[in-house]
């Protein structure tokens, strides 16, 4: 009995899709304002890059109040595959993980390097159809490298919450070298800034500037806040357009991928 004519939405792609807290690591927490073209941007990339089909088996281990968690949901939903959950009781014990990855079935999993490691230590070794993606901190060398003898693949995520989880997505290989931030996703850009907004040369440690359609709108009810972390973009050709100040210190190598150095605040991760 209801109209078939087509919804009227006043909702834009510039509305709000979610607004989350981040956790607070550089200061209080704060809300960020997260519209919906830049996580259908993300949403679109991730297919793409590290990639999912509807063939595919996630086994979700994050948290919701992670924003990361958008994957874990929304991914597999976009492209037809499915999600295992996981509580968090479940989700921080190493042996529940590795008989869930051990039975089979789960062909992708999203999570930080001290949930890998939990998994590593509790004996895991490995799954051959396993798409391992690993951010939320930087990711060690020697962890890397004990992931790619275990699963078909390692992929390196990162970014800020005021981009739209992840900005620059890498899959690793087995070596010696550092590891190294991958290519920025779709639609964004990795700028290397001095203090003086000058682009620092190849092998000159500077802040790391993203801009791109995963720009959050900014702080809820924090102005002030806002233009002090999304600044003018003096290099964009579009008019108005910003970037975000991520207080990450990089540095560019010669072959153009980024390496993270640390923090250029006094913060203290434990």
């Amino acid at each position: 009995a209801e109209s078939t004519a087509p919804v009227q939405s006043r909702v834009s792609a510039q509305s709000i899709a979610y607004v989350i807290y981040t956790s607070g690591s550089t200061g209080a927490p704060k809300a960020v304002e997260i519209p919906h073209a830049a996580v259908v941007n993300f949403l679109t990339a991730m297919q793409k890059r590290p990639g999912l089909t509807a063939a595919d088996r996630l086994l979700a281990v994050t948290t919701l109040t992670f924003d990361s968690a958008a994957l874990e949901f929304y991914l597999p939903l976009a492209v037809g595959g499915s999600v295992e959950l996981t509580s968090r009781a479940e989700a921080s014990d190493g042996q529940y993980l590795k008989k869930k990855l051990d039975a089979g079935g789960i062909t992708t999993m999203q999570a930080t390097p001290a949930t890998w490691r939990l998994l590593v230590e509790a004996g895991w070794e490995g799954n051959s159809e396993l798409k391992i993606l690993c951010g939320g901190e930087a990711l060690p060398r020697e962890l890397a490298n004990e992931l790619q003898r275990r699963g078909k693949s390692v992929w390196n995520m990162y970014g800020p919450t005021e981009t739209t989880i992840w900005s620059a997505v890498g899959e690793l290989t087995e070596t010696d070298c550092p590891v190294l931030l991958g290519e920025p996703v779709a639609n964004t850009q990795l700028y290397v800034l001095d203090e003086a907004l000058q682009l620092a040369p190849i092998g000159v440690a500077g802040e790391l500037y993203i801009d791109g359609k995963g720009l959050a709108r900014g702080y809820h009810g924090r102005a002030s806040l806002t233009a002090e972390r999304f600044v003018p973009n003096p290099y964009a050709v579009e008019p108005g357009a910003r970037m975000y100040r991520t207080g990450d210190l990089v540095r560019r190598h010669a072959n153009g991928r980024l390496e993270y150095l640390g923090r250029l605040d006094h913060q203290v991760k434990i």
